[in-house]
């Protein structure tokens, strides 16, 4: 059974940073690519930002030149480096690792911005 276990989340001021990670551990077959999504509150599940295979980064147009992807294949652990964070970043975010054929998620970790 495969488990994403997320930390980092937490309340923190506008223009603030927080750090995510995401470790995933079981059996999978090999990792095409890790990422983040979030979800705020009536709103649906967006990506935030995904690290595929080959060391590509993709990112929502809204976290570009403030947040940062990163992984440690060695660990299955994929970051998320958040900066100058804005009120209109609280949501949930969750993890996301996709090894074909299946896609497995975390359980999400709350990140509220004050502003």
């Amino acid at each position: 059974q495969v488990q994403l276990v997320e930390s980092g989340g937490g309340l923190v001021q506008a223009g603030g940073s927080l750090r995510l990670s995401c470790a995933a551990s079981g059996r999978f077959f090999s990792i095409k690519g890790m990422g983040w999504y979030r979800q705020a509150p009536a709103k649906q599940r967006e990506l935030v930002a995904a690290s595929g295979s080959g060391g590509m980064s993709n990112y929502a147009e809204s976290v570009k030149g403030r947040f940062t992807i990163s992984r440690d294949n060695g660990k299955n652990t994929v970051y998320l480096q958040m900066n100058s964070l804005k009120p209109e970043d609280t949501a949930v975010y969750y993890c996301n690792l996709v090894a074909a054929p299946y896609d497995y998620w975390g359980q999400g970790t709350q990140v509220t911005v004050s502003s």
